[in-house]
C-alpha cells in the first residue's frame, strides 16, 4: 500500500519469502510459459522466486523488447473460458512471483500473459520505434477485435483486414485508434446497482472513462459512460466468501464490490459494481489517473508527480492538490466512508 515500501529491496525480499512459504514452494529452477496475444507461448527458464518484474525483463530480452519500454507492459493472470473467450483475472504486481501466483490461482485453464499496460490508446505512439513493441500491440489489437472488446464498423473492419493482408502493422494501429473501445480492457459480465439494483453490466475501461453496457430488467440495453474527471474516489469492499459448487471442483468464491463516487447534477452519488475483478478494475482506474497526471506534468514542467504503478523503473513527484483517492475497506467499515480526500500522489496500491 505504501509506494516507498515497494521500492525497498528488504521489503520485497520479505514478500517473496512470504509467498513461497505460504504455498510451500522452494526456490528452484523452473520453466514458465508466457502467453502472447497472438496465441503463442514463449517458454522461459526462471527461478520460482523470480518476481514479475524480473520475469518481464527475461521475456523482453527473449523477444527483443527495448528495456526502456518495459513500463508500458505487464504480466497478467489470464483465464481461457469457453468458446475461445479470455478473462483477464488480475495484473501481477512487480513483487509477485508469477510461478507461485499461477500455481495458487485455483482456476483451470489459467496462464501468465503479456499485455500492454496503459489505458490511453494515444500512448501507442511512444512504442513505434521498437519493432518488438509494435508487434506486441498489433497482436493485442487483433486479439481485442477477435474477442469483441474493440468494435470496428463494417467499413473499418474491411480496411483493417486489407491492412492485415498487406502486413502493414503501423497503418493497422493508426486505423485502430478510430475503432470504438480500442485499447480498452473489458471485464467479465457482472452486476451493478444502476439505474436499479441487480442490473447486468459489461464494463470496458480505458481512454479516461468507464463504459458500461447495462441490461435493464426488461432486457433492453443502455450504454452509460462515466468520465474519470468526474470520479471523486472509489473503494473496494470484500463481501465474504461462499462455496462455489459449479464446475468440476468445489472452490471458494470471493465476493467483491467496487463503488465509486461520481459528480452528477451537482450531486455525488455512489455507484456500485459487483465483480470478482474489482481489484483489476481499481488498478485500471489508478492507471488512468496516473497517465492523466503525467500528461499534465508534461504541459507544466514545474509540476512533479509520483506514479506508484511504475515501481522502481520510473519515479515522479507531485505538488498539485487535485483530489482523488482509492480505498480498500472491510465490510464492517463500509458505512464509515472517509470524508477527507487525498491528493493523486497518495493513491494506494491495494490490489496486491
Amino acid at each position: 500500500m505504501e509506494p516507498n515500501m515497494l521500492r525497498s529491496d528488504v521489503f520485497v525480499d520479505f514478500l517473496k519469502l512470504v509467498q513461497l512459504d505460504t504455498f510451500s514452494i522452494t526456490t528452484k529452477t523452473a520453466s514458465l510459459d508466457i502467453f502472447l496475444p497472438d496465441g503463442r507461448n514463449i517458454q522461459i527458464e526462471i527461478l520460482t522466486s523470480d518476481t514479475a518484474e524480473r520475469v518481464l525483463e527475461v521475456v523482453s530480452h527473449k523477444i527483443g523488447l527495448c528495456q526502456e519500454l518495459l513500463s508500458y507492459f505487464g504480466l497478467f493472470l489470464i483465464r481461457f473460458c469457453k468458446e475461445g473467450k479470455l478473462s483477464v483475472m488480475k495484473k501481477l504486481a512487480d513483487f509477485e512471483l508469477p510461478y507461485v501466483s499461477l500455481r495458487s490461482a485455483g482456476v483451470e485453464n489459467c496462464k501468465v500473459g503479456l499485455r500492454k499496460w496503459y489505458m490511453d490508446p494515444s500512448l501507442d505512439s511512444m512504442l513505434m520505434d521498437c519493432p518488438a513493441a509494435v508487434d506486441l500491440i498489433h497482436m493485442q489489437a487483433r486479439q481485442d477485435i477477435e474477442q469483441e472488446w474493440a468494435n470496428p464498423t463494417q467499413a473499418q473492419r474491411q480496411k483493417l483486414e486489407a491492412l492485415q493482408k498487406e502486413n502493414n502493422q503501423t497503418k493497422f494501429l493508426e486505423l485502430s485508434q478510430e475503432v470504438r473501445h480500442y485499447g480498452y480492457l473489458q471485464l467479465d459480465p457482472c452486476t451493478c446497482d444502476y439505474p436499479e439494483p441487480g442490473c447486468g453490466a459489461v464494463l470496458s475501461v480505458g481512454n479516461d472513462e468507464i463504459s458500461c453496457c447495462i441490461t435493464l430488467p426488461d432486457n433492453q440495453t443502455r450504454e452509460i459512460r462515466f468520465q474519470m474527471s468526474r470520479v471523486k474516489c472509489w473503494q473496494v469492499t470484500f463481501l465474504g466468501t461462499l462455496l462455489d459448487m459449479d464446475g468440476p471442483q468445489r472452490t471458494l468464491n470471493q465476493n467483491l464490490e467496487l463503488r465509486f463516487q461520481y459528480s452528477e447534477d451537482s450531486l455525488w452519488p455512489w455507484f456500485v459494481i459487483y465483480t470478482k475483478q474489482a481489484f483489476l478494475l481499481s488498478s485500471c482506474l489508478k492507471k488512468m489517473i496516473s497517465e492523466k497526471m503525467v500528461k499534465l506534468a508534461a504541459k507544466n514542467p514545474e509540476m512533479q508527480i509520483e506514479v506508484p504503478e511504475q515501481g522502481k523503473r520510473k519515479k515522479y513527484h507531485i505538488q498539485q492538490s487535485q483530489k482523488d483517492s482509492s480505498h480498500f475497506l472491510p465490510r464492517k467499515s463500509k458505512t464509515e466512508i472517509a470524508k477527507a480526500d487525498c491528493v493523486f500522489g497518495t493513491i494506494k496500491e491495494e490490489d496486491l
